[in-house]
């Protein structure tokens, strides 16, 4: 049975409208997370899908000692809840240490697990013990079927507000490829299943001392994950991606946003009249 998971006002589920988490990859300033947030509302509340504000304070997994990794807790919590404030919108934030998570958890609505850090079990208890949503981004390194037993960490907490998260799969040593079965596999489990859009079409470490990445086949990927029935689409976007101060090769401009989003609400319409 697919389960249902109630986040503010919306419920995300397999078998409900698609739902969006957006935002940029870090929290850049103040006046550029909020301007940003701001202009994703508009675009995707058009479409009277749902929409959780995406952000990250700080971005601990980075290619060199010398990049830009965000605001930090405190200053990107304070951030955050400000954007909330100002849009009324749900969010979502990244999770590194069992530490932050009983703080993020004052602000954010869903605390998600990063890729990397998956199997880490004092830090997945620690965002169970909280009581919030939790989102677990499937590692790089994993099968889909391998995402029981963290399933059963936060379960054993107590906290069945569980939401699976696919980004792509390690392919030789610098790209990543989408093996679209693990959408599939993980809906098995009957917790919501999102696909990141954009850090599927990443190549770690590809431009030396940054991550690259081709963010026009981050769209493509979107409309086929939509068409296997899912709940929704994870992205990162940005006013203008050249100047972005992470992930900015896969981040999609607003006009690249409002594209992908109409076109995967279309074919969510489609796909959810068949049972």
């Amino acid at each position: 049975m697919q389960k249902i998971i109630q986040i503010g006002s919306y419920k995300l589920g397999n078998t409900r409208p698609l739902a969006f988490m957006a935002g940029t990859c870090v929290i850049e300033s103040e006046k550029h997370y909020l301007g940003t947030v701001k202009k994703l509302k508009e675009i995707i509340l058009r479409t009277k899908h749902p929409f959780i504000l995406k952000a990250s304070f700080d971005k601990a997994n980075r290619t060199s000692v010398s990049a830009y990794r965000g605001p930090g807790l405190t200053k990107g919590l304070e951030i955050l809840a400000k954007a909330k404030k100002m849009t009324g919108l749900p969010a979502i934030v990244d999770v590194h240490e069992p530490w932050q998570a009983e703080e993020a958890a004052q602000v954010a609505d869903i605390l998600q697990i990063p890729a990397f850090l998956c199997r880490q079990t004092d830090l997945v208890l620690a965002c169970a013990d909280t009581g919030k949503a939790i989102n677990v981004k499937k590692g790089q390194f994993l099968a889909p079927g391998a995402m029981e037993q963290i399933i059963k960490k936060i379960e054993s907490r107590g906290n069945h507000k569980i939401l699976l998260t696919e980004r792509g799969a390690s392919f030789g040593y610098g790209d990543l490829i989408v093996d679209m079965r693990s959408l599939e596999m993980m809906k098995q489990f009957g917790y919501p299943v999102i696909f990141d859009a954009t850090h599927s079409v990443q190549k770690p470490g590809a431009l030396g001392t940054a991550t690259g990445g081709n963010r026009k086949l981050a769209p493509v990927l979107a409309k086929a994950a939509t068409a296997l029935g899912i709940a929704g689409i994870f992205f990162e976007a940005h006013p203008t991606p050249e100047k972005a101060l992470s992930d900015g090769p896969n981040s999609l401009d607003f006009a690249l946003t409002a594209q992908m989003v109409k076109e995967t609400c279309a074919i969510d319409t489609i796909v959810k009249k068949f049972k």
